[in-house]
């Protein structure tokens, strides 16, 4: 991960960034049929999961438009292709782990990219098994094969972050398979792969629902608060685009209320052509799911504790080379307005 990360700014050194799309502004009209100014923004998510329901609810509910943001969603597939859209140009701002901005700025970006909301605040995946177990605990892994992420990510070092919270050693005790690509852990189970996988919704839910799995830990309730998604930009957008992250926090906020005030029912229904393939009812079951274990930071702060946390785990991971400053990598500003 950290290597693509710095084989790519090499590379972007020596090559002019495609901004075609990007941070462009036009004339909009309102409804009463005046002129309304708006900016193209381009935005790459890590994965597109009803783990971040409230980003869709403000993009289908129409909250950018309303800040004057003509919005363009992206999946990156994985955090090191999201890194490096934005460090291209390719795009405005990024959804992410933030330790993916660790990375960055211990590999030596200039333009160091800055977090400046938290969307999720407990991990969005579930430990899922061959058959049920009610009396699941994590000292059952010993001696067993699971799926999991890839090296460096943040769904594979809380995952064993649980695992050395419980006494487990994560190279020792059992065989942790990080070689399956992030979105095809699910059908490799369904396959006959690993005793257990690690998996993201909607993947955990259809497993169950075809008897090929059985959901038996949430990692967001055994890890605990850990910052473990949010949304960052190039330190020079945000200073030549303020308006842009002010209107886009707007935005989020917004969305953020609408899942508190609403049911997972009606949550489903706004954001359900976001999710052409899942039905209504499983879409429902898995954001209350969510909501029901507090999985998202409700007034979108990423506070210092939360970072030193990162930078902890990070370091138990072996990951960390450096602990840039807090000040460093995140900002406030915009959502404390």
């Amino acid at each position: 991960m950290k290597k693509k990360i710095l084989a790519f700014l090499l590379i972007a050194a020596m090559v002019l960034p495609v901004l075609t799309g990007c941070g462009s502004a036009a004339a909009d009209k309102s409804d009463g049929g005046a002129e309304m100014k708006t900016t193209k923004v381009v935005l790459n998510e890590v994965a597109h999961s009803l783990f971040y329901a409230p980003m869709y609810v403000a993009i289908e509910e129409g909250y950018f438009k309303e800040q004057g943001i003509d919005l363009e969603l992206v999946t990156g597939f994985g955090a090191d292709k999201t890194m490096t859209a934005l460090l291209s140009g390719d795009a405005d701002i990024g959804f992410m782990g933030p330790e993916t901005t660790v990375y960055t700025s211990n590999e030596g970006a200039e333009d160091l990219i800055v977090n400046f909301a938290q969307l999720t605040q407990r991990a969005g995946n579930f430990l899922v098994a061959r058959e049920a177990d009610d009396a699941f605990n994590w000292q059952k892994l010993k001696g067993k094969d699971v799926l999991g992420g890839r090296d460096g990510g943040m769904p594979e070092m809380v995952f064993e972050y649980i695992l050395k919270k419980n006494g487990i050693d994560p190279a020792a005790d059992l065989n942790i398979d990080k070689s399956i690509d992030f979105g095809s852990t699910a059908a490799a189970f369904s396959g006959g792969s690993g005793d257990y996988s690690v998996e993201f919704e909607p993947g955990a839910t259809a497993l169950e629902k075809e008897g090929a799995g059985y959901v038996v830990a949430s990692l967001g309730v055994d890890s605990g608060y850990v910052p473990y998604t949010a949304f960052s930009a190039k330190d020079s957008y945000m200073k030549e685009h303020p308006e842009v992250i002010r209107g886009f926090v707007a935005a989020l906020k917004k969305g953020m209320e609408y899942v508190y005030t609403h049911s997972a029912e009606e949550t489903a229904a706004v954001i359900e052509p976001q999710f052409p393939d899942t039905d209504k009812e499983t879409m429902a079951t898995i954001i209350k799911r969510y909501a029901d274990q507090d999985t998202w930071k409700k007034d979108l702060v990423f506070e210092q504790s939360a970072y030193e946390l990162l930078l902890d785990i990070l370091d138990e991971s072996g990951q960390l080379s450096e602990r840039p400053e807090y000040s460093r990598l995140v900002t406030t500003e915009y959502v404390k307005e």
